[in-house]
């Protein structure tokens, strides 16, 4: 690799860092190969990691400090005497200086860095080749992994370690594909879900760099039609906000769910439906669709598509060439794995959820082995080889914190986690943490990131909601770094088996609340219809035989009467509505005109209202109700304007017939008024206006 300049700080006092000097003789040890250690600070202990070769006699060598994202700076100067060994940094001022001597074993180096007339001393020690070391420490893991993924009835897992820069170990174990017995291997391709964030968020950095976006900016400076139900939220948001989770907005998440019919640009839309429970900044509450509106926002930027903006910005530059925006991608692919779930202990196939149109905030399918390039690029500060993909500066922006979760701390090894931009910030043991996980239908993703360490890890897993992947990183870890041995998979175990235990009872329990000896307070087939919400879309209730059934973004639940009008989803094959209650309301007319269903459980029930017949918004239906109506010695005018019905009487303001329920109309203007059009043998004869004193008719004339 070509050694790479950067500035560097060590302390106020000295801006930049140092270099290196050799001697040699020939009955001492050669000094060439991988160094790793530190400079003492005042502060702190600066690590250093020193590569040293010998060409013909001739020392090269570079330098990396990871906690100043310096990787592989040139060496100069260098200089060897018995065992005496001097260099420097290239091109950092202070003329930063290594003087130091080999011992006699060859496994140390000890003296003095000075720069800008500070003196400091360092000790260096001979370590592994990345790959060497990393497979050392991880002696005996693919036996605890194996073990782990049995424990957690995870049909199989691909694993990627990165380190110094390079994929150091890889493995797949299990099976990709459990009917075929297909094995998983470190190419498999799996659903990443939401790791896909980070993909997102550094796509916008690059705007960033090339003076295309400002996050702090309100969003509106780039998408002028943006609207939220709270328009203080909505003239405030900056782009900052839309990826670190502090909308204002709860996860909203059944707006998308199922729906791949909706556009991004539709889904954007959708959002100024949607109620928020927070004041914007207030509190960390997980929302994808302002990732999706995050991923729009790069699209209008670019001119691109979100799947072309990523595709250029970062997958083809770290030749990530297999990864995919799509299941319809993926399944083309010959390694690709399949979903699952459990149910009551039983490995059950788990369906494809397509998300296309949600990418931004997780469509992304990928590989252990290309997942690296990832990990590899945010280690190496954004740089891939002699091509910068980000700024330094804009990359550490992505894994600052930025917003506390308010999680509470699980246990004192592991600090209170922070949001950054598309990745979740923590401490682990001493160690800074950068990391992503994901989940989406039959697939658990976690990216881990050690940045300080030079050191990233992913586990892909084909199981929906595993806790694998972060039991399985966090032994990993403890190996890597060293660290005395937590059994995190046992603790997860003992409280999964804690948590089996307690759901068994509270389903028990579930029938208690229900009110028994009680009917609903309408013929079964009042209650089919469609219903609407703005943002939800359609929720559609059907009778089928004797029972009802409900459909939403095509996932089909049945329904059991529970007590009144009020409606359980019973068990289905997709089971997102299973053990969820409908509350059916009428109006005062008293037809079921609206359902309550708790979609959002931060904010009240969402309620769908249901739609009028769909024949009374066809012109062609509604022209046989055009025509003139004597009302008392009043006429009453009915005529088509733009597609709808309009009343004239003299002497008051036009009135418009919007369609309700039963075939009625209500009046626009005054909504305690409705139009109800009677026939006789299948000629209109009358209209009734049903007003609050009473019911007034009016004969046609014509």
């Amino acid at each position: 690799m070509k050694p790479i300049r950067a500035r560097l700080v060590v302390a106020s006092a000295f801006a930049a860092l140092f270099c290196f000097s050799i001697l040699s003789f020939a009955q001492t040890p050669s000094p060439a190969g991988r160094w790793e250690g530190a400079i003492t600070l005042p502060t702190q202990a600066l690590g250093v990691i020193v590569e040293l070769a010998l060409e013909n006699e001739a020392l090269h060598g570079t330098i990396s400090i990871p906690l100043q994202n310096a990787k592989d700076l040139a060496l100069t100067n260098l200089s060897r005497g018995g065992a005496k060994l001097k260099f420097e940094i290239s091109g950092i001022p202070g003329a930063p200086t290594f003087d130091g001597t080999l011992a006699p074993d060859g496994t140390k180096i000890t003296g003095t860095f000075t720069q800008g007339g500070g003196s400091f001393p360092f000790a260096l020690a001979r370590a592994a080749e990345p790959a060497d070391a990393v497979a050392k420490a991880l002696d005996g893991f693919d036996t605890w992994l194996d073990g782990a993924r049995t424990s957690w009835q995870a049909v199989g897992l691909s694993v990627a370690i990165v380190k110094g820069g390079e994929t150091a170990w890889a493995r797949g174990l299990g099976e990709r594909d459990a009917d075929s017995k297909l094995p998983a291997t470190p190419d498999t391709l799996y659903a990443i879900g939401s790791s896909t964030k980070a993909f997102t968020t550094f796509a916008l950095g690059t705007l960033v760099d090339e003076g295309k976006l400002d996050w702090d900016q309100p969003l509106r400076t780039y998408l002028p039609s943006f609207r939220l139900r709270d328009e203080t939220i909505a003239s405030q948001i900056t782009p900052r906000d839309t990826v670190t989770h502090r909308s204002g907005l709860p996860r909203h998440d059944l707006v998308w769910y199922g729906d791949d019919s909706a556009s991004r640009a539709e889904l954007v839309a959708k959002l100024a439906h949607v109620e928020a429970n927070q004041p914007l900044r207030a509190k960390f509450q997980y929302n994808n669709l302002m990732y999706l509106t995050a991923g729009y926002l790069l699209e209008q930027r670019t001119g691109q598509s979100w799947e072309a903006a990523i595709r250029a910005r970062i997958l083809d530059p770290l030749g990530m060439n297999r990864t995919v925006f799509s299941i319809a991608e993926m399944t083309k692919d010959a390694d690709h794995a399949k979903g699952y779930r459990l149910e009551k202990d039983q490995i059950v196939p788990m369906p494809y959820r397509p998300i296309t149109n949600m990418g931004p905030a997780g469509s992304i399918n990928s590989s252990a082995r290309e997942m690296a390039k990832w990990i590899a690029l945010h280690l190496g500060n954004g740089q891939v080889g002699e091509r910068r993909l980000i700024g330094g500066a804009t990359l550490a922006d992505l894994h600052a914190p930025h917003m506390v979760t308010g999680e509470t701390v699980e246990r004192p090894e592991i600090s209170q986690s922070s949001y950054g931009l598309g990745w979740f910030v923590y401490d682990y043991r001493g160690h800074r943490v950068v990391e992503h996980g994901g989940n989406i239908d039959g697939f658990s993703a976690l990216v881990t990131l050690l940045p300080d360490d030079d050191l990233g890890l992913v586990v892909l897993v084909n199981q929906n909601g595993s806790a694998l992947p972060g039991i399985a990183s966090r032994h990993a870890l403890d190996r890597l770094l060293g660290l005395a041995p937590i059994d995190w998979n046992a603790e997860a175990l003992a409280r999964r088996d804690v948590g089996k235990a307690a759901g068994v009872e509270a389903e028990k329990k579930k029938t208690s609340v229900r009110k028994t000896g009680t009917k609903p307070s309408h013929a079964l087939a009042d209650f089919a219809g469609t219903y609407e919400h703005p943002a939800y879309g359609k929720f559609t209730v059907a009778l089928q035989g004797s029972a009802l059934t409900a459909t939403f973004h095509g996932i089909e639940t049945p329904l059991e009467h529970w007590h009144y009008d009020i409606w359980n989803g019973a068990k289905a094959k997709d089971p997102v509505f299973e053990d969820v209650k409908l509350n059916f309301r009428t109006d005062v007319q008293g037809r079921v005109a609206s359902v309550e269903i708790d979609m959002e459980p931060q904010v009240a029930a969402i309620s769908f209202e249901r739609k009028p017949d769909a024949r009374q918004f066809d012109s062609a239906y509604l022209s046989r109700f055009v025509g003139s109506y004597d009302l008392a010695g009043q006429e009453v005018k009915i005529s088509l304007q733009a597609g709808g019905l309009v009343a004239e009487i003299a002497g008051q303001p036009l009135y418009h017939l919007d369609p309700a329920l039963g075939g009625e109309f209500t009046l626009r203007e005054a909504k305690v008024i409705r139009f109800r059009f009677l026939e006789d043998n299948g000629v209109v004869t009358a209209v009734e206006s049903i007003q609050p004193d009473g019911i007034h008719t009016a004969t046609r004339k014509r």
